[in-house]
C-alpha cells in the first residue's frame, strides 16, 4: 500500500505512536515515508505537536506535513470556530496527500480523534477523505473496558462507507493486563473478523529511538513491516 489512514476509536488511544512505529519500520527498510496531519488541535503555534513526536521516535528521515493547527484541545471543527481560523479544507487535504504520494513510498495520514470527528461544519471527516482517496484504514484501539463498543461502532462506520479495513492494532498494551484486556483480545479479533495486526506496549513513546524501532518491529505484523505473531500474542494473553 502506498497510502494509509491511521485512525482510532477515540482520543489518546495511541494513534501517534502507531504512526511513528509504521514510519520507523518504513525508514528501516530504506523507504521514503511522509506523514500527513490534516488538523492538529490542542497545540499552540511553535509548540511541538504530534508530528514532532513522529520525527523524534521514527527519525529525521520521515517527512511531515501539517495543514492546519488550532490551540484548543477540541475537535478540529470546534477548534476552528473558537479560534476564528478557517477549518480544514477537504480539497487541500486531498491535494496534500496526493502530492505526498508522488514523492514517497509510503504516506501515512493521521487523523484527530476518531473516524467520524468533524473537521468543518459541513461534516467533513477522515472517513470522507478515505473514501475520496480510497485510503485503506488501520484502526488503533484500546485494550481495556469500553473498547469493544467503540471498536464495533468504528468498524460499522467503515463497512457502511465501503472503506477498506486493514485491521486493528492495540495502541497501548499494559505491562500487567487484567481480565478485561486478556478477554478483549479474542473479542477484538472476532469484531474485525481477522487476527490483530499488532499490540504496542504502553509507554512506548517514552523510549529512545533504537528501543522504539526494535519494539515496533516486534509489535506490528509482517504486513505492516514487523514480526508480530497474533497467535502467540493470543496464547500469552489467555
Amino acid at each position: 500500500m502506498s497510502a494509509l489512514l491511521v485512525t482510532g476509536t477515540g482520543t489518546g488511544v495511541g494513534k501517534t505512536v502507531v504512526t511513528a512505529a509504521l514510519a520507523a519500520l518504513a525508514l528501516s527498510r530504506g523507504q521514503r515515508c511522509t506523514v500527513v496531519k490534516p488538523g492538529q488541535t490542542g497545540v499552540a503555534d511553535g509548540a511541538p505537536g504530534d508530528l514532532a513526536d513522529v520525527v523524534r521516535l521514527a527519525g529525521e528521515g520521515v517527512r511531515t506535513v501539517e495543514l492546519v493547527r488550532y490551540p484548543d484541545p477540541l475537535s478540529p471543527a470546534a477548534a476552528a470556530r473558537r479560534s476564528g481560523l478557517p477549518p480544514v479544507d477537504p480539497a487541500r487535504a486531498a491535494a496534500a496527500i496526493l502530492a505526498a504520494r508522488d514523492d514517497a513510498d509510503l504516506v501515512l495520514v493521521e487523523g484527530a480523534g476518531g473516524l467520524l470527528v468533524r473537521y468543518d461544519d459541513d461534516g467533513f471527516t477522515m472517513a470522507e477523505l478515505a473514501r475520496t482517496l480510497r485510503l485503506p484504514v488501520l484502526v488503533v484501539v484500546e485494550a481495556g473496558l469500553g473498547t469493544l463498543n467503540a471498536t464495533a461502532l468504528t468498524l460499522e462506520a467503515i463497512a457502511h462507507r465501503g472503506l477498506d479495513l486493514v485491521g486493528l492494532v492495540i495502541g497501548a498494551w499494559p505491562e500487567e493486563p487484567g481480565l478485561a484486556e486478556r478477554s478483549n483480545v479474542h473479542d477484538l479479533e472476532m469484531l474485525a473478523a481477522r487476527p490483530l495486526l499488532g499490540a504496542l506496549p504502553a509507554g512506548l513513546g517514552d523510549r529512545d529511538r533504537a528501543d522504539f524501532l526494535a519494539t515496533a518491529r516486534a509489535g506490528l505484523a509482517p504486513s505492516l513491516g514487523g514480526t508480530f505473531d497474533p497467535a502467540e500474542f493470543r496464547r500469552r494473553a489467555a
